[in-house]
């Protein structure tokens, strides 16, 4: 659904914001009215840890079958340290859920904000 909205000129004056303060005013916003960081994380975190156990299996499966000609060198490593960076922001995600849905039943912002009630007795 799309709301088209167009922004008035601007009556007098220029704005006293700078772009510190525009970014803290857009980090504010998107933390606090979006769960959608929290979810892109557990999303890359997922599949980052996904493809890294992939890459840990056929790295094994490969080691294997060619024991001899086959050197380790550094890739178990680095397969180890982004399976881990995975399942770290996964987990990193699902506590930010929790932290959003605790603030969420704290504060007690009403479902809807009413401008105006038309036909109603009040």
């Amino acid at each position: 659904m799309e709301i088209t909205y167009t922004q008035p000129k601007r009556k007098a004056g220029k704005s006293k914001n700078n772009l510190l303060s525009l970014y803290d005013i857009a980090m504010t916003a998107m933390t606090t009215y979006s769960k959608g960081l929290m979810r892109l994380s557990v999303l890359v975190g997922g599949i980052c840890a996904a493809l890294s156990l992939l890459a840990g299996f056929g790295y094994t499966i490969y080691k294997l079958l060619n024991w001899n000609t086959f050197s380790a060198g550094i890739a178990p490593m680095v397969i180890g340290v982004f399976l881990l960076g995975g399942i770290q922001l996964v987990f990193i995600g699902v506590l930010g859920e929790y932290i959003l849905t605790i603030n969420a039943r704290t504060i007690r912002r009403p479902l809807v904000i009413e401008e105006k009630r038309i036909n109603f007795d009040d």
